[in-house]
C-alpha cells in the first residue's frame, strides 16, 4: 500500500528493517570486540573504554548471580545519569534479570510503591539516594542493595562543570555493599540462555487512575527501536553523542545510550542538565548528535554568547516531549544551519514510533511513522479509521509495542484495538494526519499534564492531596507555561475548620516533600466549590477549560 509520505522518506534508507535475533547485551559484546580501546563513555572527562565496560558488566552479572539473582528477577536502577547506570543495565540483562528503571526524583513512598509492585529483588543506586532506599528497604522484598559513589568514575580534575548533585554527594557509611566491592569480587557471569522474546525491561508510566503501571518490554521490542534510531539518526562509529536526557527515561535510554553503544560511538554523559556544561561538551568533545527535550533547547538558546561559540560539529539535533515553538526552531536553524528533528513515542513503545525525516522536518509536528510502524487515526468512539485532515485517536502497531501492563490484564486488554485483524495500541492522544502523511498531536483523550516532557497524571496528584487533613476536595489541571509547556495547578476546597487558617504555599510545600519535583503543584487555588457533572463527579474538563481561558 502506498502511503503519502513515501516521497519524503529519508534518502538512502530502506522502508523496513530486520532486527538482530540476539539479547541486548550481545550488542555490547560485539562492540567491545570490534572497538575494545575506544571510549564508550566520557564522564566529565573520565573515559571508560568498551573493553573496561564489558569487563565490569561481566563482573556485576557474576556478583548478582552469586547473590541469588534468578532469570526473570527484577532489579531496580535508582540513580542519576552515571556510568554505574550503563554498566548496571547491561549487567542485569547479562545475568538474565529484568531492569526496573526508577526516576531518581521520586520520594520515599513513591519508590516504595514501585519496588513492591515490581517485586524487585535487588536495587542499585548511588550514595546521594541511598538514604531514601534505606528508609524503605525493610518494607520490600529486596535481597541486596549495591551503592556506588560518583567518585567511582570521576577524574581528580573533571573537564566539565560538575552539578551540585555530584559535588554535594556524601560518602557511604560502613556496612553498605559498595559498587567497588562488588566489582572487585571478580565473579564470572552466569551461564544463562536469554532469548529475544524474554521479558527484560519494566519502565513505569503513571496511569489515568493515579496508579503507576509497569510496561513489559522484551529484548526484541527494545531492539526494534534502538536499531531504528541507529539508522534514522545516522549513527556511525565516529559519532559523539551528548547525553543530557535521563537514562531512566525511554528516550534517553534508546537514543543516548543503546543506539550509540550499538554503533561503537562515544557517549558524553552528563549527570544533570546544565546548559553551560552542555555547550562546553559540544565544543571540547566535538559532539555530533544531541537528542533532547524541547525545554532543554529553549534553555540552551538563552546562553548570552552562544552565537560566538563553536557548534559546527553537530550534525543532528532533535527530540520531543512537547512541540518546539516555531520561533525557537527558526532561531536554532539560523544559528547552526540545522533543522530540529521532532519525534513522538511513549513508554509503551520504548520511545519513538514517529520521527520527522531529517532532511524534510516540519515544526510542531511529530513526523511520519518510522520503520515497520503502522499508525492510523481512528474515531474515539467507534474505532473507525478516519481520512487525512480529521482528528481522532492515534493507534499504533509495530515491533516496539510492549507486551502489556505488569499484573494488569484488564488495563492491558482495554489498551488495544483490532483493525482488519491487526492489533493496535491505543495511545490516548488525539492526532491528525495531513495530506503528505505527517502526523500532528492536537489533544488527549486521557487526562494528562505535560510538565517539561514528564507525564503528570492529575489523579495521582489528587490522591496525595486528599491525604492532607485540610483538603476536602481537589481537582488538578495543567496550565500553560512558557518554558515547561504546562504547570501543575490544584484547585482545592478546604474543610470547614481550615478555611482562612492555611495558605496555598503551605500546601505546596507539603506536596513538595511527598512528590517528585515535576509532579507537585506549583500553584494551589482555594475555591468554595468545584463544578460537577450530571452524575455528581467533579467536572475536571470544565475546570481545565476555565484555567486555559485565564
Amino acid at each position: 500500500m502506498t502511503v503519502p509520505y513515501e516521497s519524503f522518506w529519508p534518502a538512502r534508507l530502506p522502508r523496513t528493517l530486520s532486527y538482530p535475533r540476539v539479547p541486548l547485551h550481545r550488542l555490547l559484546e560485539v562492540a567491545a570486540e570490534f572497538y575494545p580501546d575506544k571510549t564508550a563513555i566520557n564522564y566529565y572527562g573520565c573515559p571508560l573504554s568498551y573493553r573496561q565496560m564489558l569487563e565490569q558488566v561481566y563482573q556485576l552479572a557474576g556478583a548478582l548471580a552469586a547473590r541469588g539473582l534468578q532469570q526473570g528477577d527484577r532489579v531496580a536502577l535508582y540513580m542519576q545519569n552515571t556510568p554505574h547506570y550503563v554498566v548496571a543495565f547491561y549487567g542485569v540483562l547479562r545475568a538474565g534479570g529484568v531492569v526496573v528503571p526508577i526516576n531518581p526524583m521520586l520520594t520515599g513512598h513513591e519508590l516504595l510503591f514501585l519496588l513492591q509492585d515490581s517485586e524487585a529483588t535487588g536495587l542499585i543506586t548511588t550514595s546521594d539516594l541511598y538514604p531514601r532506599v534505606a528508609a524503605v528497604a525493610e518494607q520490600t522484598g529486596l535481597r541486596f542493595v549495591v551503592t556506588g559513589t560518583y567518585q567511582d568514575y570521576l577524574l581528580k580534575k573533571p573537564t566539565l562543570p560538575l552539578p551540585d548533585t555530584v559535588l554535594g554527594a556524601s560518602g557511604l557509611e560502613s556496612g553498605v555493599l559498595t559498587w567497588r566491592d562488588v566489582l572487585q569480587e571478580n565473579q564470572s557471569p552466569p551461564a544463562v540462555q536469554v532469548t529475544p522474546e524474554q521479558f527484560c525491561f519494566l519502565p513505569y508510566t503513571s496511569g489515568s487512575t493515579g496508579v503507576p503501571k509497569g510496561c513489559m518490554h522484551t529484548h526484541q521490542t527494545v531492539m526494534a527501536n534502538l536499531i531504528s534510531s541507529y539508522y534514522w539518526l545516522t549513527n556511525t562509529v565516529s559519532s559523539v553523542h551528548l547525553a543530557t536526557l535521563p537514562l531512566f527515561h525511554v528516550t534517553g535510554l534508546v537514543h543516548s545510550m543503546l543506539a550509540p553503544l550499538y554503533a561503537g560511538a562515544t557517549v558524553v554523559l552528563l549527570t544533570r542538565w546544565d546548559k553551560r556544561a552542555a555547550l562546553e561538551a559540544i565544543e571540547k568533545y566535538r559532539c555530533t548528535h544531541w537528542v533532547n527535550i524541547t525545554t532543554m533547547l529553549i534553555d540552551f538558546l538563552t546562553i548570552p554568547d552562544l552565537s560566538g561559540r563553536d557548534l559546527s560539529s553537530l550534525v543532528l539535533v532533535g527530540g520531543g516531549g512537547a512541540p518546539l515553538p516555531e520561533a525557537v526552531g527558526r532561531r536554532w536553524e539560523e544559528l547552526t544551519g540545522l533543522r530540529y528533528v521532532e519525534g513522538y513515542g511513549m513508554t509503551e513503545t520504548i520511545s519513538q514510533t514517529h520521527f520527522n525525516p531529517p532532511d524534510r522536518p516540519k515544526l510542531q509536528c511529530i513526523g511520519i511513522p518510522d520503520f515497520n510502524v503502522d499508525a492510523r487515526i481512528v474515531d474515539v468512539e467507534s474505532g473507525a479509521e478516519l481520512p487525512p485532515g480529521m482528528a481522532g485517536e492515534l493507534v499504533i502497531s509495530g515491533p516496539e509495542v510492549f507486551l502489556g501492563y505488569w499484573k494488569r490484564p484488564q488495563e492491558t486488554s482495554a489498551s488495544f484495538i483490532e483493525l482488519n485483524g491487526k492489533k493496535f495500541f491505543r495511545t490516548g492522544d488525539i492526532a491528525r494526519m495531513d495530506e503528505e502523511g505527517y502526523f500532528y498531536i492536537v489533544d488527549r483523550t486521557k487526562r494528562m499534564i505535560n510538565a517539561a516532557g514528564y507525564k503528570v497524571w492529575p489523579a495521582e496528584v489528587e490522591s496525595h492531596l486528599y491525604q492532607h487533613p485540610a483538603v476536602l476536595e481537589a481537582c488538578v489541571v495543567g496550565v500553560a507555561h512558557p518554558v515547561r509547556v504546562e504547570e501543575v495547578r490544584a484547585y482545592v476546597v478546604l474543610r470547614e475548620g481550615y478555611r482562612g487558617k492555611i495558605a496555598p504555599e503551605e500546601l505546596i510545600n507539603w506536596c513538595k516533600e511527598r512528590m517528585a519535583p515535576y509532579k507537585y503543584p506549583r500553584q494551589v487555588v482555594f475555591v468554595d466549590s468545584l463544578p460537577r457533572t450530571a452524575t455528581g463527579k467533579v467536572n475536571w474538563r470544565q475546570v481545565q477549560e476555565t484555567a486555559r481561558q485565564e
